[in-house]
């Protein structure tokens, strides 16, 4: 008989602020920062959590984010190579695209990874819409090229040399004329876009050489020479940011063209007095009339360093993944600027403006806001639950936080040291904790202090546990010994209010030959197991600490353990990837199991049960049954090792910790599990990641003759979209199975009219209705009605890779379809996409099969019928629309005829003017 358990899942994430995975953006109010697989929305001010975009059942990490020109719609990025639209307004993904097949780091054309994107338009494309060119896009990669791309042609139109060393990261200027790029030896270099260049595009020019678009102007000093991690301009105000240290971004102020020519003018006035100064002394005149005399040609050339000027430097508290410059965040004072940190934090600075004069002093970036509460800044090394399963204890390196679990909101945060082990002591108002250091830190959760530090051992401390009585407890450490300890009470009406509430003193020592790694109490207090680091658990009689076992068989050492409710079973995990189980009674080992691929760190029974839980660096936790030896259940969702683990006191849940800074809990469900249904569902996952990566392996394009050079094949600058996923496999399948059924309707169709062509025609009412398919007759469709239907449901950026997966014989199937669909004129659109694709992709054996040929000459005929049809029906509204433009257009010349005395000319010149433009600024090197 099948045995049943009961299915665990992903319930709540906690603990993270933001995570270094990706950038994070920020629109003045709202910061949207990467948790991992999730994004989170914070209200910096408040310090709360509005939304958190999270899709079901993906686990692939954020690696890029971008806000859109419609405010409202967010670009996530993932390292699947996915890439989702997201609705901020809603919290739902709008469309997903799947045309990567990793991390998006790479681009045909560049040798290495991608480290900056940039679109940019020509002139004559700003003012308008209506332009036909697609614009262009500059690439930097850590190849140290930049490239220039025509989005038309979709071809490489420049490539530059532009670092010795990798390129990081590159941004342009809001007006579209000033590239700037930084490498990783700390050179800032800026380059001028030649704007008729790029509307002409490349030519050559009388010399014979191409004219080159993309210009160098020259370097820009910075303040410290390290790697430019990013670069940004501000969108509205004149200031540009500049990473190139990692706990400081550099601000410089972009002058105007006055400030730029009193600059210069007050630099000529020091010069005359210099000379002045000297003629004084007896030194010539000739300078000073040289200085009174007006500028040479040339000299009024705007350099880089006279445009861009050092402001002023914002120093984040840590190091610093990323930073925003705000536009909606412009205030009187200044501009807020967003700093994302390595270290699990957000910060807000203030950038003042410049000050009008240096009377006033240079000012000071101030930090508005900080969020750093909800999360810890290291890995999360020790957790523990209450007794009620209401607050967890969570200890990393500087802190110890404690949460509420049925809001997952941190109540308390205490300042501690390098917390290894942790425990809730009996109560549930105080937490102990043992330290790298060797102390133990009894903490007050009422009134949120330290109440007692006791110098337990001269080594860490590995593991502490409560005694079963909850009237003492035991640590173990790396001094080679085991202590225990008792609990001294202080309440009631004869309590001393000097004393704290509860204290610990040391009742004995058991001293042992090696590294204590970990303790542990049996359920029924009648042994201590101990861990060593000579890989061996020594079991020893609690009361009198006589010997009892040895349990030897590991690798090597036993990183934790754990014995069972009903005291019978003990099971060690280890560094050597194993778990074993052992009996209590002989000590005889009834099971070694390799549990992961990493050192197992934690392992913990539920209560009452012999079912129990284990976590390793592998990033797995897994669900065993300690009486059958098998693995129940397989979670993943944590992209760091795993540290810690905390089973719920009624095997509700279980509350893992990670080096990725997050907290997760995994429910106990409804839902049954059946370990034979689990290893088939993932042999058909593992299947199908096979199938999937098998058809997404790298593939050249052959040259126009369809051979590649003497060199082989030859590699397209630019190619078609296209990645295999179980989602466009299922969508192919659908389509062909779809074909299959309109095909054998079409032959019993065809079959029932032989029948009735064969019978007199007085008898043809007698002849039976063929028998249609279930699925038509429900639909009460017709077979290219149904396979149409089936099309259509298909996700629009699924459609060309599902069409992949059909053979040829499906494809003439198909095409009969679409023919079919074109005299009915039913979704022109689509037809012509997919007869396009088809065509494209199956060339050579469309061309080579003569039995296509009618098929192609209809297809045509109808097609072309079709769209005829849309472009009159087109041209007809296009039409309209223009005559709606010009009545328009006409009672707005003669409302300006009607309050203003002007002439036509002058109306037509005010409405084709489309406001104020900026001026334009020639930077010379």
């Amino acid at each position: 008989m099948l045995k049943a358990y009961q299915r665990h899942g992903p319930t709540q994430a906690f603990g993270l602020v933001c995570s270094p995975g990706a950038n994070s953006i920020f629109d003045g109010k709202h910061a949207y920062v990467p948790a991992l697989e999730d994004i989170l929305v914070w209200d910096v001010k408040k310090g709360q959590m509005m939304a958190m975009w999270h899709e079901t059942g993906h686990r692939s990490e954020v690696t890029c984010a971008l806000n859109s020109p419609k405010k409202n719609i967010y670009a996530v990025g993932y390292a699947d190579g996915s890439l989702r639209l997201w609705d901020s307004t809603t919290g739902t993904v709008v469309v997903t695209f799947n045309g990567h097949k990793r991390a998006v780091t790479a681009l045909r054309g560049h040798r290495g990874p991608i480290t900056a994107l940039r679109f940019i338009a020509p002139a004559s494309s700003t003012s308008t819409s209506s332009s036909t060119s697609s614009g262009f896009l500059i690439s930097t990669s850590r190849d140290t090229f930049m490239k220039l791309w025509d989005l038309t042609t979709q071809h490489c139109m420049q490539t530059i040399v532009a670092h010795q060393a990798e390129i990081w990261s590159m941004d342009v200027d809001p007006v579209g004329e000033l590239i700037f790029t930084g490498s990783t030896d700390g050179e800032l270099k800026a380059w001028s876009i030649a704007s008729d260049a790029l509307e002409e595009g490349v030519k050559t020019n009388e010399s014979g050489e191409l004219t080159k678009i993309i210009n160098p102007v020259g370097s820009l000093p910075l303040t410290l020479n390290h790697r430019v991690s990013q670069i940004s301009f501000h969108p509205s105000e004149p200031y540009l940011a500049v990473q190139s240290h990692e706990r400081s971004v550099e601000i410089f102020n972009i002058r105007t063209e006055e400030e730029i020519k009193k600059k210069r003018t007050r630099k000529k006035q020091r010069q005359r007095e210099k000379q002045r100064k000297k003629q004084e002394k007896g030194k010539e005149t000739a300078m000073d009339e040289e200085m009174d005399a007006p500028a040479e040609d040339g000299s009024d050339d705007i350099g880089l360093t006279d445009l861009f000027s050092s402001y002023l430097t914002v120093r984040g508290s840590g190091k610093i993944r990323s930073f925003d410059l705000v536009n909606a965040g412009v205030t009187k004072s200044g501009i807020q600027i967003l700093l994302a940190l390595n270290s699990n934090a957000l910060e807000i600075h203030n950038i003042p403006r410049k000050p009008k004069t240096k009377l006033d002093g240079l000012p000071e970036v101030t930090r508005t806001y900080s969020l750093d509460l909800p999360g810890h800044r290291t890995d999360i090394r020790t957790l523990s639950l209450s007794s009620t399963d209401e607050l967890l204890a969570s200890g990393s390196n500087g802190s110890l936080k404690i949460w509420n679990m049925r809001t997952t909101a941190c109540i308390r945060t205490l300042d501690c040291e390098y917390a290894i082990c942790s425990t809730f002591l009996p109560g549930d108002r105080h937490v102990l904790v043992g330290t790298k250091a060797g102390e133990l830190l009894v903490y007050d959760l009422a009134t949120s202090s330290l109440i007692q530090t006791i110098r337990a051992h001269a080594g860490t401390i590995w593991s502490v546990h409560v005694r079963p009585n909850k009237l003492g407890a035991v640590t173990g450490s790396a001094d080679r010994e085991v202590k225990f300890w008792d609990f001294e009470y202080n309440v009631g009406p004869n309590a001393n209010q000097d004393k704290p509430a509860i204290s610990l003193v040391l009742q004995k020592t058991l001293k042992m030959t090696d590294d204590v790694l970990a303790v542990r109490y049996s359920p029924d207090g009648r042994f201590v197991a101990v861990a060593l680091l000579d890989a061996t658990v020594k079991v020893f009689h609690q009361d009198t600490l006589k010997f009892f076992l040895s349990l030897y068989g590991h690798k090597l050492p036993v990183l934790a353990m754990d014995i069972s409710s009903d005291s019978k079973l003990i099971v060690t995990c280890s560094a050597d990837k194993n778990v074993k189980i052992w009996g209590l009674d002989f000590g005889d080992c009834h099971k070694s199991i390799f549990a992961h691929e990493e050192s197992v760190m934690q392992v913990a029974f539920e209560k009452d049960s012999h079912y129990f839980w284990t976590v390793g660096k592998d990033k797995w936790v897994k669900y065993w049954d300690g009486d059958r030896f098998e693995n129940i259940q397989k979670l993943d969702g944590h992209h760091g090792e795993i540290w810690a683990l905390a089973v719920s006191n009624f095997g509700k849940f279980v509350v893992t910790g990670s080096h990725d800074k997050s907290i997760r809990v995994w429910e106990k469900l409804e839902d049954q599990l059946f370990i034979e249904e689990e290893r088939e569902r993932e042999i058909e996952e593992l299947y199908e990641r096979g199938v999937v990566d098998s058809m997404n392996r790298p593939n050249h394009i052959p040259n126009q003759e369809g051979e590649g050079d003497e060199n082989g094949p030859t590699e397209a600058e630019s190619t078609t979209v296209n990645k295999q996923t179980t989602d466009t496999l299922m969508a192919g399948e659908k389509i062909m199975e779809a074909l299959e059924i309109a095909d054998a309707d079409r032959k019993i169709m065809q079959d029932h009219e032989n029948i009735i062509a064969k019978v007199p025609p007085e008898e043809a009412d007698k002849v039976p209705l063929p028998t249609r398919h279930a699925v038509l007759t429900a639909y009460d469709l017709d077979g290219p009605a149904y396979v149409l239907k089936v099309v259509q449901a298909i996700q629009s950026t699924a459609l060309h890779d599902a069409l992949l997966v059909l053979p040829f014989s499906k494809v003439v199937s198909l095409m009969t379809y679409l023919n079919e669909w074109a005299i009915k004129d039913l979704n022109t659109p689509l037809i012509s996409r997919i007869l396009f694709f088809l065509l494209r992709t199956h060339h050579h054996q469309i061309v080579s099969n003569r039995t296509m040929r009618g098929v192609l000459v209809d297809l045509r005929t109808h097609l072309r019928d079709a769209l005829k049809r849309q472009k009159d029906e087109i041209s007809y509204n296009l039409a309209a629309l223009q005559y709606v433009r010009q009545q328009h257009e006409t009672n707005r010349i003669a409302h300006f005829y009607e309050q203003e005395d002007m002439d036509e000319a002058k109306v037509r010149a005010r409405l084709a003017d489309g406001g104020k433009k900026r001026k334009r600024i020639s930077v010379k090197a």
